[in-house]
């Protein structure tokens, strides 16, 4: 195993994306429940369309009532800054204090609940297409976390289908995303050059397909029929805890203890590797906060657990690591997310805090140089639901920036060999 000097390893690697040369900042340990979404109000990763909200939530469990402020970049496609001033792509100013919080009513741990919608009364609109930051800021002007985003101007079409590989050695485990751009109103000239294009598995951003050339054109039409190329893993249906009622076994919560806070303890988990594929519904990574009993406001009336995993896995892992992975951190992978192992019990252990809801996790193995390996104990399968987003990106000649012209989906649900 690692000492704790490995967690500032991590921590750097997935600050962010991996094609990201401006990072997220990785939210301290008082933030929880950072909730960034769109219209759908699904993904944690907010791909919008040009003129829709955005909507920003999060505790803070100092209990200090304090300060935030916002601060939105504009950023080319390999997210360095982009060229503009502000004014370019923004009408309004930022730079503001988030006012619109509550305090937690009735809870054991108490916590403010801070919001934030744009556009508002400040920021009234974003009026570029393209990648954005929304930064986060305390009253000292310290930078407390970041989260990205995109706009999209729905100028072309994007039709997509999922295909397993073609690849023997990968055929039970690989799932291809094949797609075509449709551009029948702007003419993308020099496509090889000016059009980039980014696959998503799961809204995750710490795996994603970036910049694949289009292998021919048909008209107006662009054709990517990549196999290896487009190729993801599988992975595995996540595993799910639901504690919306935080004082009762379920399922999936083997038993409950009252200490400062409830505690619920999960049932264990085994490897599934080497297990035959079970389908069983998840919701992608995602999570959602919910309460059993009617309450006024779930936001500030949601309690927190501090939810205790265990999982089985008698592989050797030599110098490697064990960590939960989902989408309730933003796919980070850090101190809170570490599996330790128990030598009385022959088991790996985490504890963190949960907000009351649903969740969805899995274990991953995270190699010494930072790269995540999903298959090692949850396996890899060609028949496990993802969903998949294209985005299509066009920098016309002497233009100054990355525009998002186009998004397309597709779900796994529908693959099929041809």
């Amino acid at each position: 195993m690692f000492n704790t000097i490995k967690f500032l390893f991590f921590t750097f690697i997935f600050s962010g994306s991996l094609l990201a040369q401006y990072s997220e900042q990785i939210e301290p340990d008082y933030i929880k429940t950072i909730q960034f979404v769109g219209n759908t109000k699904q993904s944690q990763i907010p791909i919008i369309k040009l003129g829709e909200p955005l909507y920003l939530s999060f505790d803070a469990l100092n209990g200090d009532e304090a300060d935030f402020y916002y601060r939105i970049t504009h950023h080319d496609f390999d997210w360095t800054l982009s060229d503009f001033s502000q004014g370019e792509y923004m009408n309004g100013f930022d730079d503001v204090r988030l006012y619109e919080y509550e305090n937690s009513f009735n809870t054991l741990q108490i916590y403010s609940h801070y919001t934030l919608t744009i556009p508002n009364r400040d920021t009234r609109r974003l009026t570029k297409s393209g990648n954005y930051m929304l930064s986060i800021y305390d009253e000292s002007g310290e930078l407390v976390f970041s989260r990205k985003f995109m706009i999209v101007e729905n100028i072309v079409g994007v039709t997509a289908s999922i295909k397993r590989s073609r690849d023997l050695g990968n055929i039970e485990t690989q799932q291809v995303v094949q797609f075509v751009v449709d551009s029948p109103t702007l003419q993308l000239i020099n496509p090889k050059e000016t059009v980039k294009t980014l696959i998503l598995q799961n809204s995750n951003l710490n795996n994603p397909i970036t910049n694949l050339k289009p292998q021919y054109t048909i008209g107006s039409k662009l054709i990517y029929r990549y196999d290896k190329e487009a190729s993801f893993n599988g992975g595995n249906e996540f595993l799910f805890f639901d504690n919306k009622d935080i004082r009762a076994a379920t399922s999936s919560i083997r038993r409950i203890e009252l200490t400062d806070i409830y505690n619920n303890y999960l049932y264990t988990n085994g490897a599934r590797f080497d297990r035959p594929y079970t389908y069983n519904p998840d919701i992608n990574g995602n999570y959602e906060v919910r309460v059993l009993y009617p309450t006024t406001n779930m936001n500030i009336e949601a309690d927190y657990a501090r939810v205790h995993f265990t999982l089985q896995f008698f592989e050797d892992i030599e110098d490697k690591e064990l960590h939960l992975y989902g989408n309730f951190n933003n796919w980070v992978i850090d101190e809170t997310t570490y599996m330790e192992y128990d030598s009385d019990y022959d088991v790996f252990r985490n504890s963190r805090l949960f907000k009351q809801g649903f969740y969805n996790y899995k274990y991953v193995l995270v190699n010494r140089d930072g790269t995540i390996d999903e298959g090692a104990i949850e396996g890899n399968f060609w028949q496990t639901e993802n969903e998949y987003t294209i985005l299509v990106y066009f920098r016309d000649l002497g233009a100054r920036y990355d525009r998002i012209i186009g998004m397309g989906k597709a779900n796994s649900i529908n693959i099929n060999n041809q």
